[in-house]
């Protein structure tokens, strides 16, 4: 038996041991603290449903808080950032049904601008046309592959303005449809009324705004534009079964009880 092998073994692993725990204590003593992986897993699913107003909402800029040190030269740490970046969100797009050709075509692109750049903006830059492409996309790549081009274009519509009133009329006037048409295919389609539709959209946004965001369910109902707080109460609670303040009480009482048994 090589002993020589072992010993070698022990000592890389002692040496990996020691970087570790200096690095973490580094961090303990600045008080840093890494983003939280619901919310991270959250942002990346945001993308995935390419919900792009979600994705504004979760996204924090490249080296904003939670994110740990890769260079100490600051514009290559942004660079190492944005290729991490663009690296997880290429593999979340594929695992949600991207073609791996079209994303991996995506993350070239995007790699080699951020190389490019000169400037910490210019960086940021490319961070937020990065998140909007792959968001986009994958909005084509979700409704794409069931429904017929107008009906995706009307979700493509309505998913870019959940934040507004959105009525059937202007839908059917971008499309350049009537109506009683654009309703019946609709309802045959998607097996839902338009309306129905919309506020299922809208409350599949304002449940992750009430995990993820610190909106209270007053001011989620204003951004969602809903007529009333208590009419967005109803709306919330015919979908979920519950109001949105039990929503938040229940998701962040069993998150803390999840922290605490880790």
């Amino acid at each position: 038996m090589d002993m020589t092998k072992f010993f070698f073994q022990d000592n890389d692993s002692n040496s990996l041991d020691k970087s570790l725990c200096e690095q973490m204590l580094s961090q303990r003593e600045a008080n840093f603290t890494h983003a939280s992986f619901d919310k991270e897993l959250a942002f990346y699913e945001s993308i995935c449903s390419g919900n792009i107003e979600l994705v504004k909402m979760l996204a924090s800029p490249l080296c904003s808080e939670g994110y740990g040190v890769l260079s100490k030269n600051p514009l290559t740490n942004l660079k190492y950032h944005l290729v991490v970046s663009v690296a997880m969100i290429t593999r979340y797009c594929i695992n949600s049904g991207m073609s791996p050709e079209q994303a991996y075509s995506l993350s070239d692109m995007y790699i080699l601008k951020g190389d490019e750049c000169r400037t910490e903006a210019e960086v940021h830059e490319v961070h937020s046309e990065m998140l909007e492409g792959f968001t986009k996309r994958m909005r084509k790549v979700k409704i794409g592959r069931i429904y017929s081009k107008p009906i995706v274009k009307a979700m493509d519509y309505i998913s870019e303005h959940l934040h507004n009133r959105i009525m059937i009329q202007d839908v059917a006037d971008y499309l350049d449809l009537s109506v009683s048409y654009l309703s019946r295919l609709f309802k045959s389609e998607v097996n839902m009324a338009f309306s129905e539709y919309v506020n299922l959209k809208k409350i599949e946004e304002a449940a992750s705004m009430l995990r993820f965001t610190k909106y209270s369910d007053i001011e989620i109902s204003n951004l969602l534009n809903f007529s009333s707080q208590s009419y967005f109460i109803k709306v919330f609670k015919k979908y979920t079964g519950v109001t949105p303040k039990v929503y938040k009480n229940n998701y962040h009482f069993l998150n803390e009880k999840k922290q605490k048994s880790e």
